[in-house]
């Protein structure tokens, strides 16, 4: 029996999927004690965007860390908050000519995503919230609440109300598909007043990987504003770059009214979250929303650094989406070659997903690709698509064997070959 399984709550996954112990990890690779490498095509469920152990991030956190620069301080002003708060606006939130109040809620997505919901909440006076079919937000109590999958909602154990679940786009690879009449569905029905706030992912990563359309978007935008909803964009794992611009509803040309960030916007792997919030609804009262790590001045550090490193001109967005095209092109000869095992390709950007007609086929790619030693996770309602999520700072030669150890799984699990 290891360590794990003799120390370790069963509550584990990832471990389970992929039994090996990782010591060191450098770029797009992990390493094992005795030096075998790995592929990364997770990063973190997206958090390392920049790679493991960037070296101009690290550099800042040691400098950070030698001079004893301040860990722990809630929301006291520092100097690591100042700097972070400064840039955010100077290389993001500016150039983008958006304006956007920032708050701290803690140091994990979920934590973002329960203060837009008591937010919206309280700004409009109403109780439910919209969400989607097959989105998710997170595993606290109100996270749940706004969850697309019955499973996650059971495991709350209490009945979670409030909510009103939406359809997500049918039709995202239909670009003049019908939109749906989100008129209809945000009014007064019965007794359910409009709802307060809708929150959405634009891509839904633990979903499958489907990506809206942008006039999808546009028209939930337009229909949230004409009925006085909130509109919550979920960027936890899609944002800081992972479909190409900074924020992954960018190209839809919206104008979120909260925005969760998180994953990535610590840069290292940090924990950090934040939420943005329209100038006009920053209304809590001082601590009304608060916690212990709310202020974790390393990820600070980092985060700023990966801004100034990666956001100070479109370099990093150009060569995302040039790189996003490539996998999609690389997905689309795969599912062009298996015409009968029903694929179809998935995503937008670095954000990428190849569904399986039969889920445990993509069980079965997933685990041939660890032989390989390749990482990348499955997800969607039914563990049906195979995820990829490479970092986005992913050298070509990594990229080009990734997709090379993802062909010669398929290949190995479906037989045959490309056709």
């Amino acid at each position: 029996m290891s360590i794990f399984d003799q120390y370790e709550s069963g509550v584990r996954s990832y471990s389970r999927n992929w039994p090996a112990v990782f010591d060191r990890a450098r770029g797009s690779r992990l390493y094992t004690a005795d030096g075998t490498s790995y592929l990364d095509f997770f990063a973190g469920a997206g958090t390392l965007n920049y790679g493991h152990n960037d070296p101009v991030l690290k550099r800042a956190l040691i400098d950070y860390l030698e001079r004893d620069g301040v860990t722990h301080a809630l929301d006291m002003f520092t100097t690591a908050r100042a700097d972070l708060l400064r840039t955010l606006s100077e290389r993001v939130l500016a150039p983008r000519d958006l304006d956007y109040r920032v708050a701290f809620p803690g140091p994990a997505g979920a934590t973002a995503v329960e203060a837009a919901l008591k937010l919206a909440r309280k700004v409009t006076g109403r109780t439910h919230v919209g969400y989607f079919d097959d989105g998710f937000h997170g595993m606290t109590l109100g996270a749940l609440s706004v969850n697309g999958f019955a499973a996650n909602r059971d495991s709350a154990g209490v009945p979670l109300g409030h909510g009103v679940r939406l359809p997500y786009d049918a039709h995202p690879d239909l670009p003049a598909a019908e939109i749906p009449d989100f008129d209809r569905l945000l009014d007064r029905t019965g007794e359910r007043a409009e709802p307060a706030a809708v929150i959405v992912e634009t891509v839904q990563g633990e979903g499958g990987m489907t990506a809206v359309r942008a006039a999808w978007l546009r028209a939930l935008a337009q229909a949230c504003q004409r009925h006085g909803v909130l509109l919550i964009v979920d960027d936890i794992q899609m944002g800081c770059g992972r479909t190409g611009p900074f924020f992954s509803f960018e190209d839809a040309g919206i104008v979120p009214d909260l925005v969760c960030l998180s994953k990535a916007i610590g840069g290292y792997g940090s924990p950090l979250a934040l939420l943005l919030i329209r100038p006009e609804l920053d209304i809590w009262q001082p601590g009304e929303h608060n916690g212990t790590f709310r202020g974790f001045n390393h990820a600070f550090v980092t985060a700023t650094e990966a801004l100034r490193a990666y956001w100070s001109d479109d370099t990093l967005e150009k060569s995302t989406r040039a790189r996003g095209e490539r996998v999609g092109r690389a997905l689309q000869d795969i599912a062009a070659s298996y015409p009968e095992a029903d694929l179809a390709v998935r995503g937008r950007g670095l954000g990428r997903g190849l569904r399986f007609g039969d889920p445990a086929q993509a069980g079965r790619v997933r685990a041939a690709a660890f032989e390989r030693h390749l990482l990348m996770e499955t997800s969607g309602r039914h563990d049906d698509v195979v995820k990829l999520l490479p970092p986005l700072t992913i050298t070509d030669a990594d990229l080009d064997e990734g997709l090379s150890i993802l062909e010669s799984s398929v290949r190995a699990v479906l037989g045959g070959g490309p056709r």
